[in-house]
């Protein structure tokens, strides 16, 4: 077993002022649609629903009386814009959580929402263009339920997302439902997972035990004690009674998963309402460790929601907790990661100093610069308008890397995919762990892209391991890139127009086997230094260009070994870089 990794006490000081220390990551949104309509909202959802590679805003509302749901579409140049002519925003349910995945992997994300009070669920699938029709058949949106939240997640490996349901209220039974691969659900009515009945809220699929499976893990409130099922891999489900994890018996909220040691498994935080929250480190196998001592822990507060999310994008996960209900109104917490297995709690950051009653939260690059951008749900006196804040990380200097992921032989949204990076990191070796998952906290669901914070790295090594089984390692990767990855294919690099590339640096084809364009706009009018680097550094080709002012093109067709690479341009107290991807 591994030991708890506290430090040498100077470091941790020095962490910890430094963290105390560090402001203006985010700031606060105040004339956006998203933030001037008010509701008594519930979960928070990062999709981009119309895929022109920009994250959309989809956010609940739960009254008893009911309320429409919230759509908000990103207009790609940082604003959003309210949908109001579509099923999605007009049901007027009394709605908790949602999920969105590509069920029917047909290339877009679909959207379940649960309701409450007896009211049947909602599941709408997407037309492909960002619009949506609302599904009026099936046992997903008949059998009615008080159902919390949801989660999609394929549990018997077919390819196909299937989908579990929370509920809190009635007979408090949870639903399963399994893909029957052709817009259609087959109940399960036997086994724990569905026979057990709790007073359960958040729900994870996650692969606590590294085995390659998707486990099913089920908060419950109550002083009840949360519910693991462990995946045997043939479709049925073994439930878990012992261990610290499973004897806490808190008023459990939200449950969020994420390796914030670093050390290649996954720990999960508990946020509990009325009393202090739970933290449990992944010692390897499942088998997991209570931490006692850490401000994460000895907070306090009303916790409904919870995320973690490299906000700093300074190479481990920061966690974030909301606050809400039982007089307030509250704050809610952030707490900064030392590095070194402990937390420091952050009391200057807006997004630790507003007040309200916050429920569902999540983190989503909306601006698409290279960090995370934070949106949280509100339901003071059912009328509180939302909170959305920008975050600064990227612009501050630290590195970072995105990766999409498309199943072919998994489900098309690669819920289940792991993804590990590796990067020397301040002068260590460093590999972070990202799940891709449907449901990251109660009411809540990060971007499905795996974002990682690289500080001073500016290449890393990549595996990804898909649900299928298939294993796939890169090499010599490029920082400041978002990167899509097809299943079974090389990675492509996608632009950030918003992100270190002000020169609009292009390349195409890229990937490619033989000759490439390049193009990029410049102000003036200069010399520049155009080099191919491979990514032990080595220069592989290098050439002066006087480029003029405005639109610029470099047409080349030199011979490179399969990898790859980075193109840079460098002019007068400015650089430019791109991935450029050779096949052959």
């Amino acid at each position: 077993m591994k030991t708890k990794q506290h430090g040498l006490l100077a470091m941790m000081l020095a962490a910890a002022l430094a963290s105390s220390a560090q402001t203006n990551i985010f700031t606060k949104i105040t004339n956006s649609p998203v933030v001037t309509t008010p509701g008594d909202s519930r979960s928070v959802n990062w999709v981009d629903i119309d895929n022109d590679n920009d994250l959309d805003l989809f956010i609940s509302n739960g009254p008893q009386a009911g309320q429409n749901n919230f759509l908000y579409k990103n207009d790609g140049m940082g604003g959003f814009s309210k949908v109001t002519n579509d099923p999605i925003v007009q049901d007027g349910k009394p709605s908790d959580g949602a999920t969105w995945a590509d069920f029917d992997n047909d290339g877009d994300v679909d959207c379940f929402v649960v309701n409450w009070y007896g009211v049947n669920n909602l599941l709408y699938k997407n037309n492909g263009d960002g619009s949506f029709t609302q599904v009026l058949t099936g046992n997903l949106v008949t059998d009615g339920g008080y159902s919390e939240t949801a989660s999609w997640g394929d549990y018997d490996k077919d390819g196909w997302l299937d989908l579990y349901v929370t509920n809190s209220d009635g007979d408090f039974k949870n639903f399963l439902y399994r893909n029957l691969h052709d817009g259609t659900f087959q109940k399960v009515t036997s086994g724990s997972p569905v026979t057990d009945a709790f007073t359960s809220r958040s729900v994870n699929w996650t692969d606590f035990n590294m085995d390659g499976n998707l486990d099913l893990f089920v908060t419950n409130e109550g002083t009840q004690n949360e519910n693991l099922y462990r995946n045997n891999g043939d479709g049925s489900f073994t439930k878990l009674t012992t261990g610290p994890l499973l004897a806490a018996g808190g008023k459990t909220m939200s449950s969020s998963w994420g390796d914030y040691d670093n050390d290649g498994d996954l720990d999960v935080f508990l946020a509990n309402d009325q009393g202090n929250d739970g933290l449990y480190r992944n010692d390897g196998a499942g088998v997991f460790f209570k931490i006692t001592n850490d401000p994460v822990v000895t907070s306090g507060g009303n916790s409904f929601g919870s995320q973690w999310a490299d906000v700093d994008n300074d190479a481990d996960l920061d966690l974030f907790v909301t606050n809400s209900f039982w007089g307030g109104p509250w704050k809610n917490f952030l707490f900064l990661n030392n590095g070194n297995g402990t937390f420091s709690k952050n009391l200057t950051e807006v997004v630790a100093t507003d007040e309200g009653w916050s429920y569902g939260c999540a983190f989503g690059d909306w601006d698409r610069d290279g960090d995370l951008d934070l949106a949280v749900a509100t339901c003071l006196n059912a009328n509180q308008t939302d909170y959305l804040y920008e975050n600064h990380s990227a612009e501050n200097g630290n590195n970072w890397l995105e990766v999409k992921l498309i199943g072919t032989n998994s489900n098309r949204s690669a819920i289940g995919a792991k993804v590990w990076v590796t990067a020397a990191i301040n002068g260590q070796t460093v590999t972070q762990l990202r799940e891709i998952s449907a449901q990251s906290g109660y009411c809540g669901q990060n971007q499905l892209n795996a974002h990682f914070g690289l500080a001073d790295a500016d290449s890393v090594t990549m595996k990804v391991e898909w649900p299928s089984g298939l294993e796939q390692l890169f090499g010599n990767l490029a920082a400041n890139h978002c990167l899509t990855l097809v299943e079974g294919q090389i990675p492509v690099g996608v632009n950030q127009p918003n992100a270190t590339n002000k020169l609009a640096l292009s390349i195409q084809p890229n990937p490619s086997s033989d000759s490439v364009t390049v193009t990029w706009e410049q102000p003036n009018a200069e010399v520049i230094s155009l080099q191919i680097i491979d990514f032990q550094g080595k220069i592989m080709f290098s050439q002066k260009i006087n480029a003029p002012a405005g639109h610029n093109e470099w047409p080349w067709n030199g011979n490179l070994p399969a990898g790859y690479y980075t193109l840079q341009l460098q002019g007068d107290g400015w650089q430019e870089t791109q991935q450029l991807v050779r096949t052959r």
